[in-house]
């Protein structure tokens, strides 16, 4: 009542009443001696749980992730050129067809638009990659908050931004890592339509079919997946009667049809690519590949997976414990600390029997898949197939994921990630002296990129319009040349479509062939072939970082001119 009354006197005389001492003072006074950490921790908590406010805070966790880990690639990588499957996308990206030979077309569009807005550098290219992680996290959530409360949804998104996939392996933009938002959006799309039923959610569930189609096929995993986790649901039979899932078969054979168009003019090119690649291996080889690629795949899940168990199980003056129990007593409190019995408000049961469903046939029937048909299981094949993961771990009822676990995944994200943004440039410095003349990841691309531009401009005062090469000497080329040569490789039958023979000869074009290629001798026997009048050139490319000095590559050149007259540029 008496800051009521100060408050009116103020008003009606306009002195100053004094300070006040009611309540609200004393809170504020408390306040200004809450550590900054505490205060910080106290905000992201209440970001996270009230839903007005959380779908804000994830964005702009995404933005920031994108940001410092774009900064932290492009130091770590600076003493090397792109990876070749960027460029290749980049290569595909200067036409928008409806198919590039190995693979749907949707990876080259993106990264035409992208390199139409940003310059064709290497910084753009990790912006990009970290641009498809971020949009990842955002997507996850919007799929986790459908299956655990808001304060376990962000407690996944943490998880995958420590997992490497959303960080270093990240670095290389490709199919696969695409894959990282069109496959959320399918499972997003998916548990929508199961829930809703109607004939919109279909048509959204079929678009993003299509969509995921348009990036790879090898998203047919996780469809499959969700097919099989649709038919094991309880509530199947609702469903599979409801307008949805045929709406949705429909809606997505008509995204596809301009692609399957293609497909058959094209004689099927990625699957006899995919044939011919990754097919026909024996047992044992397969047995092999399918133990590294679980090898490989699990050990990254184990490093969010350590995070998250070390924030559930941390306890305050810790030591004190350890010297009552004992460290083997202490290690089996803090496993059992984080699990209770009893029911759990904050998982949504129904949906998340997708998600277990899902995660545990994509993790384990495409490798038996490969020892039964004898495929090349690689590794990067599981970027795609485990985002899951953390939602999965995360929905278990038994599981209690406090605030504080959550403000201390975070506040581990953040501390490995200014860690790197310092260390980066130091470990690039580090890895150029231990490992610069190991070859492929320091060949200079881009300085042999604008010794043969400046080459083919002297002597014909036009633009390089072909470089015919390997995928993994072309497309590099493509990317770092200014002229941006379109690619031919020469004896794939899996071509990408960009260029031809033909048009190859009449504008010209340079051939190349690396000496340590394991199949020089087919190289020089297609460039004699096609090539009979051209210029031979032999060049040697060298690449300094730090004053260290990268491999010298040394590159056979046939210059043949061009012989019709410069036009229009036919990108």
């Amino acid at each position: 009542m008496s800051d009521v009354s100060s408050t009116e006197i103020a008003r009606r005389t306009g002195k100053n009443p004094g300070p006040r001492t009611g309540l609200r003072s004393r809170q504020n006074a408390r306040l200004r001696h809450v550590p900054v950490t505490r205060r910080v921790a106290a905000w992201v908590a209440a970001m996270a749980h009230d839903p007005a406010t959380s779908f804000k805070f994830v964005i702009g966790f995404a933005v920031a992730h994108t940001l410092l880990w774009t900064i932290i690639l492009t130091a770590l990588k600076s003493a090397q050129d792109v990876h070749m499957d960027v460029a290749e996308a980049y290569a595909w990206g200067q036409k928008f067809l409806l198919g590039y030979g190995k693979h749907p077309p949707l990876s080259g569009w993106i990264a035409g638009v992208w390199f139409r807005i940003f310059p064709v550098t290497d910084w753009a290219t990790y912006a990009l990659a970290m641009t498809v992680t971020g949009l990842g996290l955002v997507i996850c959530w919007l799929i986790a908050v459908r299956v655990v409360d808001h304060r376990r949804a962000l407690f996944s998104v943490a998880m995958l931004a420590l997992y490497p996939i959303f960080t270093f392996k990240g670095f290389k933009y490709n199919p696969d890592l695409l894959q990282l938002v069109t496959l959320p959006l399918f499972v997003l799309a998916y548990l929508h339509a199961f829930e809703k039923r109607t004939v919109r959610a279909g048509i959204w569930l079929g678009l993003a079919v299509a969509l995921a189609l348009m990036t790879k096929y090898w998203v047919l995993t996780m469809i499959g997946a969700a097919g099989l986790a649709s038919l094991l649901h309880p509530d199947r039979m609702r469903f599979w009667r409801s307008p949805a899932p045929w709406v949705a078969l429909a809606a997505a054979f008509v995204g596809m049809l301009p692609h399957l168009w293609w497909l058959k003019q094209a004689d099927f090119l990625p699957l006899i690519y995919a044939d011919d690649v990754y097919g026909g291996r024996t047992f044992l080889t397969t047995l092999r590949l399918v133990g590294i690629y679980f090898a490989h795949n699990i050990g990254l899940l184990l490093i969010p997976i350590a995070f998250a168990a070390i924030a559930l199980a941390w306890k305050l003056q810790w030591w004190k414990s350890l010297r009552r129990r004992g460290l083997i007593g202490e290690f089996i409190a803090s496993a059992k600390r984080p699990w209770v019995r009893g029911p759990n408000s904050g998982v949504f049961l129904t949906q998340a029997r997708h998600i277990w469903i899902i995660q545990i046939i994509v993790g384990v029937v495409p490798p038996l898949a490969a020892l039964v048909f004898g495929i090349y299981m690689k590794t990067d094949w599981g970027i795609s197939l485990f985002f899951l993961v953390p939602l999965a771990l995360v929905a278990l009822p038994t599981l209690r994921v406090t605030q504080m676990a959550l403000i201390r995944l975070m506040f581990m994200w953040l501390a490995f990630t200014l860690i790197m943004l310092l260390v980066s440039p130091i470990i690039a410095a580090q890895t150029v002296r231990r490992d610069g003349e190991a070859g492929v990841p320091f060949a200079p691309k881009s300085e042999f990129a604008l010794q043969l531009t400046e080459a083919w401009r002297a002597r014909f005062n036009r633009r390089w319009a072909v470089v015919a090469g390997t995928t993994e000497v072309g497309e590099p080329l493509t990317f770092y040349s200014p002229d941006h040569p379109a690619p031919l490789t020469p004896r794939e039958v899996w071509a990408s479509g960009l260029t031809s023979l033909e048009a190859a000869k009449q504008f010209g074009f340079i051939g190349i062939c690396d000496t340590k290629d394991l199949e020089l001798s087919k190289c020089e026997a297609w460039m004699a072939e096609n090539a009979p009048n051209a210029e031979r050139l032999d060049l040697t490319s060298r690449r300094y970082f730090h004053g260290k000095a990268g491999p010298a590559v040394k590159w056979k050149i046939w210059i043949v001119a061009p012989t019709r007259p410069e036009e229009e540029d036919d990108k």
